[in-house]
Parts: structure tokens; sequence; C-alpha cells
């Protein structure tokens, strides 16, 4: 009797690590997520060569069951924040707090540079029959993060990091904004 409850015990499946998606919603893929959650894990504590970045760029496949990915993406901007400020450990360690301050200034500085182009032309745009962000609310995204940069006002890396937008005929190109948007994050979490 025992051997059977053993049997049973071994039988029955690890919990999922977030809650699952019911009915026609898709979710992320459980084992790519865990595969890729496991091997963050194993990179932090060894200190190996995963960083914040490859954290806040990784993607996951969409399925019927996934995990919810709201819950995931949660979790990994966690993971993405504890990266960032190891990385911050390491460069104020190796380099000294004032360069790791003039580092942060300068990408800022850059980010600026780029948002002082006029208005529905701080990005290059797709052709008028490819869409890309709409316009509009990349600019107003982008107001705020000048704010942000030159005047002091609040904006979080969970702003941008959920920061959507619609898609339109001949709107900015998404890799360029996204590009930016990753920059400023990096930016923030370096001051954090």
């Amino acid at each position: 009797m025992n051997d059977q409850i053993v049997e049973e015990q071994d039988s029955v499946a690890t919990p999922p690590a977030f809650a699952l998606t019911s009915g026609r919603v898709r979710g992320y893929h459980r084992a790519a997520v865990d595969t890729f959650l496991a091997s963050a894990r194993a990179a932090f504590e060894d200190e190996g060569e995963v960083s914040a970045v490859d954290v806040r760029t990784a993607s996951f496949p969409l399925v019927k069951g996934g995990y919810v990915v709201a819950d995931v993406d949660a979790a990994l901007s966690r993971v993405e924040d504890a990266f960032a400020a190891r990385e911050r450990d390491r460069a104020v360690r190796s380099s000294g707090a004032g360069a790791w301050v003039d580092h942060a200034r300068n990408d800022a500085q850059v980010i600026l540079d780029h948002l002082a182009r006029p208005r529905r032309r701080r990005f290059a745009r797709t052709g008028v029959l490819t869409f890309g962000y709409r316009v509009d609310e990349v600019d107003h995204v982008a107001a705020r993060i000048v704010k942000y940069l030159r005047d002091g006002e609040a904006l979080t890396v969970e702003q941008l990091r959920s920061a959507a937008f619609r898609m339109q005929r001949g709107g900015y190109r998404e890799e360029q904004v996204d590009a930016l948007l990753d920059a400023t994050i990096d930016v923030i979490l370096a001051v954090r």
C-alpha cells in the first residue's frame, strides 16, 4: 500500500509557476517560460551572462492554456530589476559611482537629443502601405520622457514597459521606438 501512495505522489505534476489561461485566451508557453526563468536564475546565482536587457527582450510563444501574460510580465520585471541592480553594483565597484552617473547622464542626453526633433518627425516612418506605431501616441510618450529627463517629472519603468501603441499606415518604425524606450528604461534603472 505504501508503494501505491508513493507512485501516486510521484505521478502528481508540479504545480504551474503562474496562473493559467482558460478558454480561448492565449498565454505564454509554459515550458518556454520555465526554461528561461531557470536559466536566468542560474545565471544570476552564478553571475552568468544573462543581462537585464536579455530579460527585457525575452519573448515566448502564445498558446492556449499557457501562463497568464500579465503574471509572467510582472515577474520578468522583477527579474530585470534584480539584474539591473547587479549590473549597476558591478559597474560602480569597478569604475566608481561617478563613472556610472556620467554614463547614465550621457545616455540621457542622447535620448534628449533624439527627442528634440520636431513632433511627427522623431523617428523614421514606415511606407504608406506598411503599418507602424501611431505617431501621436508615440509623441505623447516621448514628451513624457523629455519631461522626466529634463525636468524631473515622475515616470516609472513600469509605465514605459506597459506602453502600447495602436498601429497606423505610415507610422513610426517599431524597432526605433522600442530601442529608445529600452534606452530610457536603462537610464531609469541606472539612477534608481
